[in-house]
């Protein structure tokens, strides 16, 4: 499965989500595949999408948050996931994992032995793997939720870089939480 397969798949089912996008290339992906306000790109900020989703998820608890982390960023900060466990908050947390770090060079990921008992063991209510975009999203019933997306390392080249500059991230991203 390649990115764009999940990232559609996702947001298909969760249309109206908030969305946080790790630094590095799944955030590239992500803004070439969709760009929407209701996308915030975490541009060299690895490790912190889980963080920033529960700050978003606690803020506006009526509203689903998907995170889209990659294998490298989730073994950057753990902790993270423990923080998004604590908090039981409407979070749908995506583990693009990929085995490298794409964005760096494609060196090889300490790899994970078991993120979804990982996940459980922080407190994630609902955790599965999957190798295809054909997830029963209405299966997942109990927030916060981790999923484990096996996916193929890129064979093709990157598309272009995050165009909006911080400022206009986070100004637009406030508009769409704010509006809808």
């Amino acid at each position: 499965m390649q990115y764009e397969d999940m990232f559609r798949s996702v947001l298909r089912a969760f249309p109206t989500a908030a969305v946080i996008s790790t630094c590095g290339h799944i955030s590239r992906d992500l803004f070439n595949f969709q760009d929407r306000e209701g996308n915030f790109y975490l541009v060299g900020s690895m490790g912190m999408a889980a963080p920033v989703g529960v700050g978003v998820a606690l803020a506006d608890p009526g509203r689903p948050v998907v995170v889209l982390d990659g294998d490298g960023s989730l073994a950057m900060n753990t902790g993270g996931m423990l923080s998004v466990g604590a908090t039981g908050a409407r979070l749908l947390h995506v583990a693009l994992d990929n085995g490298v770090h794409g964005s760096t060079g494609g060196q090889r990921t300490v790899p994970f032995e078991d993120p979804v008992a990982a996940a459980l063991a922080f407190g994630y209510r609902r955790a599965l793997s999957v190798d295809t975009p054909d997830v029963d999203w209405a299966s997942i019933d109990a927030f916060p939720a981790f999923v484990h997306a096996k996916v193929r390392p890129r064979d093709v080249p990157v598309g272009r870089r995050v165009v909006h500059t911080p400022d206009e991230l986070r100004e637009r991203f406030t508009r769409f939480l704010s509006v809808t």
